[in-house]
């Protein structure tokens, strides 16, 4: 099979990482039914997966939360994490809308995550996206994830808890960008927070879609974070999210 312009087309390598047979077996029938899709392996806990990813380097990796002898917490990490040296994309899969483990992936390197009960169309736009770098789930799942994590949490007496972000504010303590953003980058920070493509992006504000491309690189640089994700959380804390003010 060869696209229009005579040449191959990109085949996606992907690993799954799950403890339950039946959501790998689940999961490969459906993404092996892509033409672009290829499951290179599968892994039944987090040890085993790791190991994979080393031999086989996958394009993208779905990941479980719970898995024996090493989570999906800390496997994302060894693969997508601060500091690897050549990271691996990684979805994490959760049961969960609003589970408790979410937020730490991504701030462990995941490029999103993906609810287990998705359809077969949202996991293939998955595996899609995390190979291209960008949001891995429909806009409106991941604006109703980031509310959530974001979310400051509440005492037994209704008030926010100490050093918890309130009404967008930031986390006490955390660090400026070293190079800070500038009003455009902030404006387009506010756009990916809210679940907005590169396109959608482009068509607000009157620019091209590689104008934008460049502007989320540039973000991305300057915040240390690994993907649009980070940027949407950042963004979120910040109370720069389109729409959240």
């Amino acid at each position: 099979m060869t696209s229009t312009n005579g040449e191959s087309p990109r085949v996606i390598r992907t690993l799954i990482a799950d403890d339950q047979e039946a959501v790998r077996r689940g999961v490969r029938r459906i993404l092996t039914a892509q033409p672009d899709i290829e499951v290179v392996g599968e892994a039944a806990d987090g040890l085993a997966a790791l190991e994979l990813a080393a031999e086989l380097r996958p394009d993208v990796a779905l990941v479980d939360v719970r898995m024996p002898r090493m989570d999906g917490l800390e496997l994302t990490r060894r693969l997508a994490g601060p500091g690897v040296a050549e990271p691996v994309r990684v979805v994490v899969l959760t049961t969960f809308d609003l589970d408790e483990y979410v937020y730490p992936a991504l701030r462990y390197g995941a490029s999103g995550f993906l609810l287990k009960r998705s359809g077969p169309s949202l996991l293939a736009e998955a595996v899609r996206a995390a190979a291209d770098g960008e949001s891995l789930i429909s806009p409106s799942v991941t604006v109703r994830l980031l509310r959530h994590v974001t979310a400051p949490r509440r005492t037994e007496h209704g008030r926010p808890e100490r050093g918890r972000p309130e009404h967008g504010r930031p986390e006490h303590g955390r660090p400026a960008p070293v190079v800070p953003l500038t009003e455009r980058e902030v404006e387009i920070a506010g756009h990916v927070a809210a679940g907005r493509t590169n396109a959608d992006i482009a068509a607000e504000l009157f620019i091209s879609p590689g104008t934008v491309k460049t502007h989320v690189a540039s973000i991305q640089r300057k915040l240390g974070v690994a993907n649009r994700v980070g940027i949407a959380v950042h963004a979120w804390e910040m109370g720069w999210a389109a729409g959240a003010r």
